[in-house]
């Protein structure tokens, strides 16, 4: 009586070819950073469209107070814009530098990205300070109030961005253009590019419909 064996063993996989329901694998880090990345840029998108709905809906609530005619110089906000948005220019150039590995490029880049972000955060800070000299504070009406949270929490998010980037020019000084130091450095374009487009909002919004 002759047996026949039927031989189990799982044939072999072509190389290249993913195993099981995983893919093959782990993503790769670079994957798993702007995926996080996305995430937390999506949610800021969020908080900034509720504060954007807030200031539309009491815009109107002066409580007696002076309204956007009376407070916004359209003039400083032409030049705030003008820095911002110059400022993701030299930010997309510096990215550039930093993956071609041109490290004096980037830095000098990176130099006049700080010094435009800084110079929109002092016009800003001088229209808020010369605000409430006026009597203009965030307390005085809803309206105000509303002004104040959302083009301070962009202000703030400026700031954070300004002190991020120093960081990340500490970064390249101290370990190079590496890739973990790349991805970083991807990470910040990101927010920085983002925080203009926000700003369009607000110029739009504020100050372009709140001013003759």
């Amino acid at each position: 009586m002759t047996v026949t064996t039927i031989d189990t063993a799982p044939a072999a996989i072509p190389t290249g070819v993913a195993r099981g329901r995983g893919g093959g694998g782990p993503a790769p880090t670079r994957i798993v950073v702007a995926y996080g990345f996305w995430i937390f840029i999506l949610s800021d998108i969020v908080m900034f469209s509720a504060l954007f709905a807030a200031y539309a809906v009491l815009s109107g609530n002066t409580a007696g107070g002076p309204s956007g005619r009376e407070l916004f110089n359209l003039r400083n906000v032409f030049i705030e814009t003008l820095c911002l948005l110059f400022s993701s220019y030299t930010c997309g150039l510096g990215m550039l530098s930093a993956e071609r590995r041109q490290a004096g490029h980037f830095l000098i880049f990176a130099a006049l990205t700080f010094g435009l972000g800084a110079a929109f955060l002092l016009i800003e800070i001088s229209e808020f300070a010369g605000m409430v000299s006026r009597g203009a504070g965030p307390s005085r009406s809803a309206f105000l109030s509303s002004f104040f949270s959302l083009v301070g929490t962009h202000g703030a998010h400026v700031t954070a961005g300004l002190v991020w980037l120093v960081y990340m020019v500490g970064q390249v000084l101290a370990k190079g253009l590496r890739a973990a130091v790349l991805r970083r450095l991807a990470c910040f374009s990101l927010f920085w590019h983002a925080l203009d487009i926000v700003w369009i909002g607000v110029m739009t919004l504020v100050y372009l419909m709140g001013a003759p």
